[in-house]
């Protein structure tokens, strides 16, 4: 092995020296598409021509690649007449700006050179890997064509170029990430050598992909002071100005702008702005941002002016001037030819305009209004009501009580409230003899905003070495943030600072988070912080009354969530995790009460380094069950014809990504014909349509995918990069590779979190509405906080008032999702959601406390349906669920013609945890819920039994309004679910194992 290795770089050695000696004629190279099957291949490929047939052809390939070591990369080259692969060949000299292969040509005519072969194993999160060299030349044949390589008389025949090409257009490198050789890079400095950075303006056409190499169109075109652009009136026109650092790194940047002027009219310089060097955050928040450009890389600077649409036309020229920090600024002088034509929407109707790039520093839906069927925050006497809830706070301005004025079945508002505290929250700090702190109030002041949506207040604390800032705010949501910070006067040792919360048993029946499933609360839990671990509170409550927690401080960053938590975990919060030392832990600690204690442990306090106690709490239920939209709303989840739909008895469609309308995910602008037409059916036939639409991860077919990447992190998390060949080959690297839909070719990359890019999201949701008139949206999970939601379902309500927001969770208790659990994760967006759908890798062979909790929604004010494996149809109907055509394998169709024929939308709810039931069973582990209505119910029964079982029912014949004498128990048929049958009050009821009944009793 060694021996060879040596002959082999000896030889390379030769042939790079007889390749310099005799350089292949200068050709004007043409760059196409071609057609053929990438797997095995690749997406790119040289076409050469071949003359006649030579046992051994020389190919000079100028391949300009902008991947990296492209040495370590296999090349194959395929005879075109027979398909045939040819073993004999060499490939020499392969360097990213060109590459030399000799190869044995057996006939005349075209051959392709594939220098990007690849295999790919797994479906949807594929893993690509790039073909090493084989050694499969014919030893002989290697021989004689060495040596005659190396005989300086001879010259091999050479292959023409016909052209580069790659599989479609999509993958096509031309003409932006064609790179600039090494010597025409080092020309061009020489030639610049007094500028410290260069300036390429560039059209939208050609978004700037690059940012370690130089695209061979500059060398061409070179450095410019001038950018001239083409708009409509109305139109927001987007362009580009590259930043080469020439000479030195640049520290940073700002941007300047003129006014554009055409004779006397004018447009403001404000028209104009620069997406790079700052904007409107995710939280209304205005930002500017550093743009360091590193020596020797490209900076892409992203630009937009906004056209009015009464602008005269003509030629409008003004400047935009780049200014490096220390270095002297540049002026590109701009002229904008304004049409007559006048364009819609700013031109987003065309998204490879660029111009809804200004979507991400929209403020839509930035306000405090409330939205239905919220109602106005009230205040009075320190106390503050929202709707179903009030929350009375302490002189500290802590919570001193939560009450909740739901009914136990949490389908109604009652007058008589439900305590959720045994007493008042409190910030403990204990100094280094274990006493606490006995706090002075210096000041309490309540502030409120205009609108009914939000209240504010403050309270300034202190004792002689310490000082307490709370700054808190409730929302009509029934969310409640409190910001907290301790300042030392003087250097203070605490022994603990803690967060106490008690609560009345009887209310913290349940419990959720901190490494527990959903279920009955245990009498004790001890917890500590681990970022390995997306858990920082949890939900602890009974149907009609509960309270989330989360822990926070001034680092909170939101961890990438549904496969992807590891690779951006939890911040560990300095003032809560203290280095290790704080946790939480929870204890009964008399009959009535069982405490939550957040501590912190000890450490010294200095003056100067304030620490953050921030701490948010969601009070549930959020709003009455809507028991009607659950009866009449039958969603339909598949792209399939209307027809099919009504067919199903369904009256709502889910259009998935990964279809003819909605074809790649998270950018669902492409297919505007086809989804407007499809929609426009739906409506004629009586039908809703939603849409698949979420943030996680985006399409690499979003035409904006390179703008956002001059972003830096913004945008987009880094990782490790990797998936699928068309995001090496173009995004490059440090990304990660998301969701693929290998028939689409569709690949996605992860976005970072919380950014500008929930604007624009908000924008595309707001341009959906208008535009394709669809009426909600499918969530996949949710990778925004709740302030996009709330704006989600603003803009959805003010476009379309009967909008539906349903939320899919897979269950992420799980390493790769850091054990957290659906349901608290996304407890805070529950207020605007319509229906759950948490029903993917949740086990329906869970206990009927997990289903309650995890899967229901019904705590929280929701309802939901199944999933995983079918359900289980008889447990489901207990909690008013059932599967969703045509998913799971279940057919609900049988279930909704009995909700039907019983009129099931003129009934109450009573589920089985209601202490007002009407109807019991005497098996603890076979549980009855009653639809209720006027001398009539529908009891659902459903066994949790180890096996087969006899139930009797204990019935409130009075709540019923039902004389037992004349009751009759009626089971009807219904197809897979259950026989006809009929009891009597008092008679037994077998109930299979794992299975129930649905009786009507009238």
């Amino acid at each position: 092995m060694k021996a060879k290795t040596i002959l082999f770089c000896s030889y390379v050695f030769a042939v790079v020296l007889i390749c310099a000696a005799s350089p292949a004629p200068s050709q004007a190279v043409r760059y196409g598409t071609g057609s053929w099957e990438a797997e095995a291949l690749g997406n790119h490929r040289a076409v050469v021509r071949v003359a006649e047939a030579a046992d051994a052809i020389w190919a000079h390939l100028p391949w300009r690649r902008r991947d990296s070591e492209p040495e370590k990369k296999n090349i194959l080259v395929i005879e075109e007449s027979s398909g045939k692969k040819i073993s004999n060949l060499i490939r020499m000299n392969v360097f990213r700006a060109y590459g030399d292969v000799v190869f044995q040509a057996p006939g005349a005519g075209n051959y392709f050179i594939y220098y990007l072969p690849y295999l790919s194993k797994g479906r949807n999160y594929p893993v690509v890997t790039y073909q090493p060299p084989d050694q499969a030349a014919d030893p002989a044949w290697l021989k004689t064509t060495q040596a005659a390589l190396l005989r300086s008389d001879q010259r091999l025949p050479q292959a023409a170029l016909v052209e580069f090409q790659a599989i479609d257009e999509f993958n096509s490198f031309s003409p932006m990430e064609i790179i600039a050789t090494p010597e025409e890079t080092a020309e061009l400095l020489k030639k610049h050598a007094d500028q410290k950075y260069l300036l390429f303006p560039e059209d939208r056409r050609y978004p700037i992909r690059m940012a370690e190499d130089l695209p061979q169109k500059w060398i061409q075109e070179g450095p410019r002071a001038e950018f001239a652009g083409e708009a409509d009136r109305g139109e927001y026109y987007a362009f580009q100005i590259g930043v080469f650092a020439a000479a030195a790194d640049i520290q940073t940047l700002s941007v300047r702008f003129s006014e554009l002027r055409n004779g006397t009219r004018a447009m403001p310089a404000s028209a104009l702005r620069c997406i790079n060097t700052g904007g409107v955050n995710w939280d209304g928040s205005v930002f500017k941002k550093a743009v360091p450009v590193k020596k020797g890389q490209v900076q892409a600077l992203w630009f937009g002016v906004e056209i009015p649409r009464d602008a005269t036309p003509g030629k409008y020229r003004g400047q935009v001037t780049i200014e490096p920090a220390g270095m002297q600024p540049q002026t590109v002088n701009l002229t904008i030819s304004v049409s007559q034509n006048v364009i819609a929407d700013h031109g987003d109707d065309e998204p490879w305009r660029h111009s809804r790039l200004r979507w991400l520093d929209s403020m839509l839906a930035f306000d405090n209004e409330i939205v239905r069927p919220f109602t106005p925050i009230r205040v009075a006497s320190g106390k503050i009501g929202i709707l179903g809830r009030q929350l009375s706070l302490a002189p500290s301005g802590l919570p001193a009580q939560i009450e909740s004025y739901f009914s136990p079945e949490v389908t109604k508002i009652q007058s008589a409230p439900k305590s959720l505290l045994a007493g008042p929250i409190n910030l403990v700090v204990e100094d280094a003899a274990g006493s606490g702190v006995n706090w002075v109030r210096l000041a309490r002041y309540f502030t409120t905003q205009p609108s009914d949506g939000i209240h504010r207040w403050n309270v300034s604390l202190d004792v002689e070495s310490l000082k307490l800032e709370i700054t808190a705010a409730m929302e009509f949501d029934g969310f409640v943030q409190y910001k907290i910070t301790v300042s030392a006067l003087k250097p203070f040792q605490a022994r603990d600072i803690r967060l106490e919360i008690p609560l009345v048993k009887e209310a913290a029946r349940y419990m959720m988070g901190l490494g527990l499933k959903g279920g009955y609360r245990p009498a004790s839990l001890d917890w500590t912080w681990d970022v390995k671990k997306n858990q920082d509170g949890a939900w602890l409550g009974n149907a009609n009354a509960g309270l989330q927690f989360s822990l926070r401080a001034e680092n909170y960053a939101r961890p990438l969530n549904t496969n992807f938590y590891q690779s951006k975990p939890l911040n560990m919060p300095p003032s809560w995790f203290n280095e290790g030392k704080g946790g939480i832990k929870i204890s009964e600690t008399d009959p009535a009460t069982v405490l939550v204690q957040c501590f912190s442990g000890s450490r010294a306090i200095q003056p100067g380094k304030d620490l953050h106690f921030d701490f948010n709490l969601l009070l549930t239920p959020f709003k009455p069950l809507d028991t009607q939209f659950q009866w009449s709303t039958r969603f339909f989840h598949a792209f399939r014809p209307v027809d099919d739909a009504i067919k199903a008895g369904s009256n709502t469609i889910n259009v998935h990504h990964a279809n003819d309308v909605n074809p790649y995910i998270n950018y669902p602008f492409i297919h505007q014909q086809q989804m407007k037409t499809y929609i426009d059916e739906a409506h004629r036939k009586g039908l809703k349509v939603k849409i698949y639409n979420t943030i996680r991860e985006l399409s690499n077919r979003a035409p904006e995918i390179f703008a956002l990447r001059s972003l830096g992190d913004e945008i987009f998390s880094t990782g490790p990069g990797g998936g699928f060949s068309w995001l090496q080959e173009h995004i490059g690297a440090n990304y990660i590779a998301a969701w693929f839909v290998p028939q689409l070719k569709d690949a996605a990359i992860i976005n970072s979190g919380m950014s500008r890019w929930h604007n624009y999201y908000i924008e595309g949701m707001n341009w959906l509405v208008n535009k394709m008139q669809i009426d909600g949206i499918y969530i996949d999970d949710v990778a925004f906080d709740r302030t996009t939601m709330k704006r989600v379902r603003k803009v959805l309500d003010r476009g379309r008032p009967a909008a539906v927001i349903d939320l899919h969770s897979a269950n992420q208790y799980n390493p790769r999702d850091g054990f957290t659990n659906s349901a608290n994760l996304y407890m805070e967006h529950f207020p605007y959601i319509n229906r759950l759908w948490f029903g993917e890798y949740f086990d329906p062979n869970s206990p009927p406390d997990f289903w309650f909790i995890e899967m229901s929604g019904i705590p929280y004010g929701l309802m939901g349906e199944m999933l995983q494996d079918g359900g289980n149809k008889w447990r489901g109907m207990l909690y008013g669920m059932t599967n969703r055509m045509p998913y799971g394998g279940n057919d609900p169709s049988p279930i909704w013609k009995v909700w039907d024929d019983f009129k099931i939308q003129e009934s109450e709810m009573f589920g089985y945890w209601s202490p007002r039931c009407p109807v019991k069973t005497d098996n603890k582990d076979i549980l009855a819920t009653a639809y209720v209505k006027q001398g009539k119910a529908l009891v659902s029964i459903a066994s949790w039994a180890q096996a087969d079982a006899n139930v009797r029912l204990a019935v409130d014949w009075r709540a019923l309004g039902i004389d037992p004498a004349k009751a009759v128990l009626t089971a009807p048929e219904i197809r897979d679910f259950q026989p006809a049958a009929k009891f009597g009050p008092n008679d037994p009821i077998p109930v299979p194992k794992d299975k129930g009944w649905l009786l009507i009793v009238g």
